[in-house]
Order: structure tokens, then sequence, then C-alpha cells
């Protein structure tokens, strides 16, 4: 593939860096930045043109005329909104991806129209991708177990895979796996994909046992998970109050979708800002202040509070009112950091889980360029590790796994079979039996990332298909 890629940022660079591993990609990334460009240029088998990526010139200039793929990553909604619309009328590249974070583009939907189309519409993008309402949803299914480390939703929403950290009190802990029956209803199943003890990861088998402080990731039915919890953790009370520190766009999304849920307060420094959260949503307190001023914690209660989220744009903030949150009795403690140097530092010590945006953003764009019918890309363990969820085609012709048993499929080291949904039947990685059929949705959990090009050329149809 002949792929641009707008900005050189984190996410741009990082998407380049996946992309240009592969021999068969020709990357060329475009941005205003020359010290970054030269950075890049010099790390990377990657070329750099510096210039406007919304400029027709700039875009003739890095052979946009041959293009099969449009990256549009700036900063900038309108530059990427903007290049994507060139891309499509002047350039026909067939795939054009924008990174847009204003809610504007993407909630305002057109008159007239028979479908739902927003404003985006108009430009020609084949795909958006909102950094904000992606980690919206992964800080919601955070909240929606206590305990969680990291909630990841698979075929719409009818199977999740959870990291959780084993505590004494649980079930299953200084127990083999394959005793985990004796505590189950009969029609609940779960698959232990993988165990970091450590940080050096476990390969589980049915006799592995699971001890006190294991990173444990599975797999199980949407209903069942809070049944799967219980074996790992002792039962929690449930989160009730929140407290958001920062009213910006990922406070104010989160804030209204769970302010009928949970006893919800909003610190906002801005007052503007905070008259129109105070404005904008029903049953949030809304307060006007700094999150690291300690009177103000202290007369909203922070030792009463289940969880604290700091989701300002300012790491450092984020960071040092998470501490002094935690310090002054929060029982939880959720902060966004967007600077991957820091994530390493800070998760597993006083603040309890870490979430990044930028790797979240890089997941879903991978779900879109990957080679096969790959639905979504999940990191896991800050990058090193992903969950994928991929839908198989063709027969046992034309497919190398297509009208197999699991048994029977040579998976690359490193790949482990999670579980599979059909239809409303989901089945565990561990019935190996099951033969896989046309339009299956299989979730991988792949714990080295190399092997990810042996996946997709596995999982890939052979052209007798489309015959």
């Amino acid at each position: 593939m002949k792929i641009l890629i707008l900005g050189s940022g984190q996410v741009g660079s990082t998407i380049a860096q996946n992309l240009a591993t592969l021999p068969s990609n020709d990357v060329t990334i475009i941005d205003i930045d020359e010290k970054a460009l030269h950075h890049l240029g010099s790390h990377l088998d990657v070329q750099t043109i510096h210039g406007n990526g919304a400029s027709p010139f700039v875009l003739e200039q890095a052979g946009a005329a041959d293009a099969d793929l449009l990256l549009a990553l700036t900063r900038s909604d309108e530059t990427n909104i903007v290049a994507c619309k060139i891309a499509a009328d002047l350039f026909n590249i067939p795939a054009r991806i924008a990174r847009v974070r204003s809610s504007e583009y993407l909630e305002y939907l057109l008159p007239d129209r028979e479908e739902a189309d927003n404003t985006l519409s108009i430009f020609n993008l084949t795909e958006t991708i909102s950094p904000e309402q992606l980690v919206t949803e992964q800080l919601a299914g955070l909240l929606s177990y206590t305990s969680a480390l990291q909630v990841l939703s698979f075929a719409d929403d009818r199977v999740r895979m959870i990291i959780v950290q084993a505590r004494q009190g649980g079930l299953l802990v200084n127990q083999e796996i394959s005793h985990i029956i004796r505590h189950l209803p009969e029609d609940a199943d779960c698959q232990i994909c993988a165990i970091y003890r450590n940080n050096r990861l476990i390969v589980p088998s049915p006799q592995t046992v699971i001890i006190e402080g294991d990173e444990v990731c599975f797999v199980a039915s949407t209903a069942d998970v809070p049944i799967i919890m219980r074996e790992l953790r002792p039962k929690e009370q449930r989160t009730r109050r929140i407290m958001i520190a920062g009213g910006g766009n990922i406070g104010y999304r989160l804030a209204k979708r769970l302010e009928t849920q949970y006893d919800i307060k909003i610190i906002e420094f801005k007052s503007s800002r905070a008259e129109w959260l105070a404005e904008n949503l029903d049953n949030t307190l809304v307060l006007q202040g700094s999150a690291t001023d300690e009177s103000l914690l202290n007369e909203e209660y922070i030792d009463e509070i289940d969880v604290y989220c700091a989701l300002t744009n300012d790491d450092e903030n984020n960071i040092m009112s998470s501490l002094l949150a935690k310090n002054l009795g929060a029982k939880r403690v959720i902060t966004i950091v967007n600077r991957s140097s820091y994530v390493d530092l800070l998760e597993g010590n006083k603040i309890d889980i870490v979430v990044s945006p930028h790797l979240i953003t890089i997941g879903s764009i991978l779900a879109h360029i990957r080679r096969g019918d790959v639905v979504a890309v999940h990191p896991l363990r800050r990058g090193t590790a992903e969950a994928i969820e991929v839908i198989v085609h063709g027969d046992k012709h034309t497919s190398a796994i297509v009208g197999r048993r699991i048994m029977d499929i040579q998976w690359p080291a490193g790949c482990h079979f999670a579980a599979l949904v059909r239809e409303n039947e989901v089945i565990m990685g561990h019935h190996t039996e099951t033969v896989l059929q046309d339009g299956d949705h299989v979730i991988f959990f792949v714990s080295r990332r190399r092997i990810l090009r042996e996946l997709e050329k596995l999982i890939q149809v052979k052209m007798g298909f489309f015959g």
C-alpha cells in the first residue's frame, strides 16, 4: 500500500512506525514541523514532505495520485477534514481517515437527509476517529467494574475482555485455574487468556495457580463478567460517587453519559466553562476551582469519593491532582496521561489506572488499516500486546481456518485464541473442537506484536472466494 500520513505527532509517528515495518508499505509523512520530520526520517524507512497537508500542491508532491490511503492525523480538525476532501475530489484516494476531535462536526446532523448524516459526510471521509469519544467509552467501561484495570468490548458488546489484579479473598486465588468450574453457574464460562506476574507473561494452562497480585486477562460473555470478577477479587462495593477534574470534551461527555447512574461532581477551573457545564448538565454538581486545591477537595468530601477521574489536557496537573486526591482518601484514581513515557512510571503505584488517549486512538486506526476483516484492535500492556477482533470469511477451500477445528489450526506463537461469537452464541477458546464458520467473530489475545503479519496472512481469504 502507498500510504500518506498527515501529522508527525505522537499518533502519526506511532502509526508510521507500525506501517513502515512492513516492506510492502510505502509510507510518506507530511508535516509543517521540519525538526520532527527529520527525526522520523532518520529512524524509520519513510519519506518525509515538509508542508501543509491540506495543500493540493503538497499532496501532489507527496504522490497523492498513486496513494491507496490517507491518514489525516494532525492536531487540527479543519486541516484533516479539508485534506480528505481534496484527497477524494482531486486525487481519488480510495480510503480517507480523519482524526476529528470536535463534537460539533460529529453531532450536527444535516437537515433533509434520509439517513442521520452529519456534516462530515459532505467532506467525503471514509472513516473518522474521535479520540474524545473513544476515551469516554473506555472510561465508562472502567467505571462499570470497580476494580478492572482495562475493559474492552467486542462483537457489539456481547463479549468483554477484562484485565484485573487478583486479590486475596477471590475464590480462585491460590487455586488452579481448572477449579473455576466449581464456582460458576452451569451456563457461565470464561477464557483466561494471559497472566502477568511481576511484568512477566505466563501463558495459562488448567494447572496454573493464580496468586495475589497477578494481572489476569480474561474473556467472558458480558453478562458473566461480574461472576468471573468474584473469582479473582473479594466482593467490592458498587461505585456510587464520582469526582471528575476537568470539564473539557472528555469530562463533559463522561458526566453527560453517566449522570443518571452515579452521583457526579465535576471541577472546572475556567468560570465561563463551568457556567456552560452547569447549563448543559442536568444531574451533575459543577464546581468552579482548581483540582489541586486541597481545601476544595476536603470541602467536597474527597474521602467519600469512590472514583476520582483526572481528565484535563495537562498531564502534570492530572498527575498531581490524582496523587493529592488519593492521599486525601479517594478510594480509586483514574488519570489521563498523554505522554507515553509517563504511563509506565505511574500505573500501579499511587495512581490505580493510567489511560493513554494516544494508545486508544492508535488501536482504532489500526483496526481500519489491518489486512483481513478486522473489526477492533485494542493495545494492551502499554502497547506491547494487543486484543484483536476479526470476522473470518470463506470456506475450507478459500480459507486457512474456516471449516477447521480450533485445535487443528497452526496458530502463530504468541497468538492465543480467546473466544468466538456466532450470531447470539458465545464460545470460549478452550472448546478446541469447535469448527470455525464463515462470518464468525473471533477474538485473539496477541502477546507479541511482531507475529501480527503471520496472523493477518492466516485470516485472509484466497482470491477464489471473490470469483
